[in-house]
């Protein structure tokens, strides 16, 4: 059966190979259980239910992406999107979180379109990769301040805005050793550094007294307060677009660049350098955005760690099903996970920054034109505390520069099009 579903021989591979292609992956990114959570909590969310939602979602979209796709990739609630769903579209935005799931459902219907009438690369290939490069920089960036400010290393001032917090305080402390175990580790080519960072200072903080014990293996909680809670109503709403337009758009372009990564890592491409069952591959991923939503968590995309599978010998879509069941053993944790303090996932939130920031050195800094739209971005994401407006400046700001330096080759209806529907959000609001 397994030889028929995920052509093994055909692809040189075998069943102990898979398997342990599809731990590792799992090992790489089984943060996301105590991060997701975590993180959505803070929106109002149930911690228990999003726990349940984090890990259903992301078995969902391994299975899918497996059997249907047959491609080694696993999937679960993305970082970046998490915090974007939290601290802007509820914390800054004032949308309830009911909504806000809503919008994750909606765009995960406009992605299955653009995968199912084939315009995704149109679609893609409209948007400079600069501002490609920009943006996953600029939430790298967003998603490092969220981590200082939760483990107090940054904290708010009258004076400054922002300023030094106590760093000698037990989690700030705590959170920088975080870090530097993950950097070290990851130095040294262990696959589980992040995992096992958060569960040594997570240790550290129960031996210390500053945590309450409370077991590790226990029957799934309840999904009830998350499962179906969309409000899709209010997603109808003309403020509620750029939302869902940044939800779809990361989510894009989060998908892309990791196929073509996985792919290049794995040697999937074909003679041309296209991926085959690309649009079966896309939606594998609509499908765990729609379903998560529906779960209760937000947007599942695709994962840049699976290349550590593929690394590690997983060439067929059975590295990604194993992936998924683990996950669905991983239900059986919620008494770890909601043991994992704030300043345990700090440092692992600082760690994906700086993966998300490489993309910068591709950018061409020599061409001010390409240059300062990215900057743009990348500044204003975190300083605004919103993914959403920082893609938006960052469309603005490359269509206005590109105009006024006389570079209109360089613009496609694409561009201007989300330029101009930008300022009209900016002036009506």
């Amino acid at each position: 059966m397994l030889e028929k579903i995920f052509k093994l021989t055909e692809h040189q591979t075998s069943l102990k190979q898979e398997v342990i292609a599809g731990f590792t992956t799992f090992l790489t990114m089984a943060y996301i259980i105590f991060v997701n959570p975590m993180m959505l909590a803070d929106a109002g969310m149930d911690h228990g239910a999003v726990f349940v939602a984090t890990c259903l979602a992301a078995a969902v979209g391994c299975l899918v992406m497996g059997i249907v796709a047959n491609y080694p990739i696993a999937l679960a609630p993305g970082m970046g999107l998490n915090a974007f769903f939290t601290y802007t579209v509820v914390g800054e935005m004032g949308y309830t979180w009911e909504t806000a799931l809503g919008a994750v459902f909606l765009s995960g219907i406009c992605f299955l379109i653009l995968s199912l009438v084939k315009i995704r690369e149109w679609v893609v290939n409209s948007i400079p990769l600069s501002l490609r490069f920009g943006i996953a920089a600029g939430i790298g960036i967003f998603l490092a301040l969220i981590g200082l400010k939760s483990a107090g290393i940054v904290v708010a001032s009258p004076a400054t805005l922002v300023t030094m917090g106590d760093i000698t305080s037990f989690p700030a402390v705590m959170a920088v050793l975080g870090f530097f175990i993950i950097i070290a580790l990851v130095h040294h080519g262990m696959k589980s550094a992040v995992i096992i960072s958060i569960l040594s200072v997570t240790a550290i903080g129960f031996f210390y007294g500053d945590l309450q014990y409370g077991g590790i293996v226990s029957a799934p909680p309840s999904i009830a307060p998350t499962f179906m809670k969309m409000d899709l109503s209010s997603v109808l709403e003309i403020s509620m677009l750029s939302v869902v337009f940044a939800f779809l758009f990361v989510d894009l372009f989060d998908t892309s660049g990791t196929l073509v990564a996985v792919a290049q890592r794995g040697g999937f491409l074909d003679e041309r350098g296209r991926l085959p069952r690309l649009g079966r591959a896309l939606t594998a991923d609509s499908t765990a955005t729609i379903a998560g939503a529906m779960l209760g968590t937000s947007t599942t995309t695709s994962y840049i760690e699976s290349t550590a599978g593929v690394s590690a010998g997983g060439r067929t879509g059975l590295t990604a099903v194993v992936v998924g069941i683990l996950f669905i053993l991983s239900l059986f944790l919620s008494p770890l996970a909601a043991m994992v303090p704030a300043y345990a996932t700090a440092g692992t939130l600082f760690y994906v920054a700086i993966l998300m920031m490489s993309g910068l050195v591709h950018v061409d800094w020599e061409d001010l034109t390409e240059a300062a739209p990215v900057v743009v971005v990348c500044l204003l994401m975190p300083l605004t505390f919103s993914i959403a407006t920082g893609i938006a400046m960052g469309f603005i700001s490359y269509a206005a520069i590109k105009l006024l330096s006389g570079r209109y080759k360089d613009l496609n209806i694409g561009i201007v099009a989300l330029a101009l529907l930008f300022i009209a959000k900016f002036i009506y609001g």
